[in-house]
């Protein structure tokens, strides 16, 4: 037996990741662990994750439950574009920044970015990138990936989706979310995840897991199976198909049920709210300086400004990442687990470290 090795009490706001396992997932774990399933997706479990998303996204959604987000960015991006087509995206997204240069190396995808304040894709942003079809020259223009929520905490309403699609679909381009957050989404912005994706225009998705309670496991969900094909066999050679899916399936349909995914959101969303209002009074009434704040708080992030020297020490005391160490922008993060007790620890460790500066 292994030995528990860190402070179970200690918690930080550096990303959703940090947490542990939500004690529901791992009751579906120990429940889907007895006896032999049959491998590869052939399971009980898979199928009812099945049920689960086509009741969802509808009859045709079909979902490929892989190991990773990356993962499932690049295989359903792979398999929404054609060797010569690139993806239009913000310069701040996922895809972009952060996944290795997988979509490149991996797939030899062409990413098209757009800078965006908010993080967000417009028709008019897709439509400075959105130009060449027909140029020898050029990578075509043939998907975007937008995501939710988006990398600097803000939400796509379903009627902005929809903008996007109704615009990349009149140019023959697909349209792909990453919902990394996308619990986070649905529980601010108070629909069903359907609202926003397939009712909206989206073609594919990729359907977060990790951040939200899960022990590594993400789906790609594709909604439109005219636009987007191949995944029965992109998913093998892309080393993202498991052959004990049952665990994989297991947990994602522990999201739906009861509506845990949606519960556990709505948690670190109210702590990240929580979290903002206290600075916000404290800077309102003078009682916080050197502090401000970059973007709304919509979901589950808080992106504020302050000294670098205070965040150092701030971040002695409560572990967080930098954003922007040239612009002394921070990104602090709440997840399933995080409860008031941190969040007011928080406050009073900003509180102090911030008085110190003068």
């Amino acid at each position: 037996m292994v030995d528990t090795l860190h402070d179970t009490d200690r918690r930080g706001f550096a990303s959703d990741n940090y947490a542990g396992v939500h004690p529901e997932v791992l009751q579906a774990l120990a429940a889907a662990n007895g006896g032999h399933q049959a491998a590869y997706g052939a399971d009980a479990y898979t199928a009812r994750l099945r049920e689960f998303v086509v009741a969802e996204f509808g009859a045709a959604a079909e979902v490929y439950p892989v190991f990773n987000g990356t993962g499932a960015n690049v295989v359903a991006l792979t398999a929404a574009l054609p060797r010569w087509g690139a993806v239009i995206t913000t310069a701040t997204a996922h895809v972009h920044n952060d996944e290795g240069g997988a979509p490149e190396r991996v797939s030899g995808l062409k990413l098209l970015v757009v800078a965006s304040p908010d993080g967000k894709l417009t028709p008019e942003l897709i439509a400075t990138q959105a130009w060449g079809w027909g140029d020898e020259h050029r990578a075509q223009p043939l998907a975007v990936s937008i995501t939710q929520s988006t990398e600097l905490g803000t939400l796509y309403t379903p009627a902005e989706v929809r903008a996007i699609a109704d615009f990349a679909h009149d140019r023959g381009m697909a349209v792909h979310m990453d919902g990394a957050r996308i619990w986070n989404a649905a529980a601010a912005l108070g629909v069903s995840l359907g609202e926003f994706t397939s009712a909206a225009g989206v073609d594919v998705l990729t359907l977060g897991g990790t951040k939200n309670g899960l022990l590594g496991a993400e789906a790609i969900v594709v909604i439109d199976p005219q636009r987007v094909t191949g995944l029965h066999y992109l998913r093998k050679l892309s080393m993202q198909l498991a052959s004990k899916m049952r665990f994989l399936s297991a947990q994602l349909v522990t999201l739906f049920e009861d509506d845990l995914g949606l519960r556990s959101a709505a948690t670190a969303n109210a702590m990240a709210t929580r979290l903002r209002r206290a600075l916000d009074d404290g800077v309102a009434t003078g009682d916080i300086a050197h502090l401000s704040f970059s973007q709304p708080t919509q979901a589950n992030a808080v992106f504020a400004t302050l000294p670098n020297a205070a965040a150092d020490r701030i971040r002695e005391r409560v572990r967080f990442y930098d954003w922007d160490r040239a612009a002394g922008q921070v990104r602090w993060m709440c997840a399933w687990d995080t409860t008031e007790a941190d969040v007011d620890g928080f406050v009073t460790a900003i509180r102090e470290e911030l008085a110190r500066e003068g």
